[in-house]
C-alpha cells in the first residue's frame, strides 16, 4: 500500500479545520485518500475554498459550520459527517483558543472558554465519535509544547488546559484500547500561522528558545497527525508526542 494513499476508505472529522494547522492537516488526510469533514466557526469563505479545492482535486470533503463551544453543535457534526461518508474512523481535535493576559486581570470569561474549547469540546467530541468507530479507529488531539513548558507570563489558564489534555488522553486510552481505538496528542510548538506569523516582535523572542531556531510550518504538524492516523501506529495511544523544534528541549 503507497503510503500516499495509506487511509483510502477512511473517513475523518477534523474540528476546527478552515485555517493554519487545521486545514493543513484536513489537505494531508484528504491527499492520503481519507473522505474529509471539518468545523469551522468564523472562516466561511476559507472554508468553502478549502472545501472546494478538495474535491476539485477529486477528493471528498464536507465543510460544517460547528461552534466547538456548543455540546449540540458536535454532536450534530459528528452526525453529519457519518450521514454524508457512512461512517467515522478518524477524529483530530484541532479547535482552540488562546487567551493571554496579567493574573490580575484574566477574567473568569476567558478562562472559562478556554476550557470549554481546549478540553471540554474534546471530550463531547470523543465521547459522540466513539459511539460509530470500530477497530482502527484513531482519534488524534492537538495539544501544545506549553503544557511541558510555558516560559513567558499570562499563559497559565492555556497552559493548564494542554496540561489537562495530556491527562484526559492517557485516561481515554484506557477505555478505548479494548476496542482497537488510538487516541494521542500532538504537541506542537511555535508554528507559522496568521494567528501566529513567524516575524515580528514575539516571534523573535519564541525563536529563541528553538532549538533549531525556527518555527514550525503547518505541513510539518500535519505529516505527524496523518502518521497516527494511519495503519502503522496502532501500537501508539495514550501517548504526548513533541514536535516544537526543540522549545521545550
Amino acid at each position: 500500500m503507497s503510503t500516499q494513499a495509506n487511509l483510502n476508505g477512511k473517513v475523518a472529522l477534523v474540528q476546527g479545520g478552515s485555517r493554519g494547522i487545521g486545514a493543513a492537516i484536513v489537505k494531508r488526510l484528504a491527499e492520503q485518500g481519507a473522505a474529509v469533514a471539518f468545523t469551522y466557526v468564523s472562516s466561511a469563505a476559507k472554508a468553502k475554498d478549502l472545501q472546494d479545492s478538495i474535491t476539485a482535486a477529486g477528493g471528498k470533503a464536507l465543510a460544517i459550520l460547528a461552534d466547538s463551544a456548543s455540546e449540540a453543535a458536535i454532536r450534530e457534526a459528528v452526525g453529519a459527517t457519518v450521514k454524508a461518508f457512512g461512517r467515522l474512523d478518524i477524529l483530530v481535535n484541532n479547535a482552540g483558543v488562546l487567551a493571554i493576559g496579567p493574573l490580575e486581570s484574566f477574567s473568569l470569561e476567558d478562562f472559562d472558554r478556554t476550557l470549554n474549547i481546549n478540553i471540554r469540546s474534546v471530550f463531547i467530541a470523543t465521547q459522540e465519535a466513539a459511539r460509530h468507530m470500530t477497530e482502527g479507529g484513531r482519534i488524534i488531539n492537538i495539544g501544545s509544547t506549553n503544557a511541558e513548558r510555558m516560559p513567558f507570563a499570562g499563559g497559565g489558564p492555556y497552559a493548564m488546559s494542554k496540561s489537562a489534555l495530556v491527562g484526559l488522553t492517557k485516561g481515554l486510552a484506557r477505555d478505548l484500547g479494548p476496542r482497537g481505538i488510538t487516541i494521542n496528542t500532538v504537541q506542537p510548538g511555535p508554528v507559522d500561522t496568521d494567528m501566529n506569523p513567524a516575524d515580528g516582535e514575539f516571534a523573535e523572542t519564541l525563536i529563541g528558545f528553538m532549538a533549531v531556531g525556527r518555527y514550525g510550518k503547518a505541513n510539518e504538524i500535519a505529516s505527524f497527525v496523518s502518521y497516527l492516523a494511519g495503519p502503522e501506529a496502532g501500537y501508539i495511544t495514550g501517548a504526548s508526542l513533541t514536535i516544537d523544534g526543540g522549545f521545550s528541549a
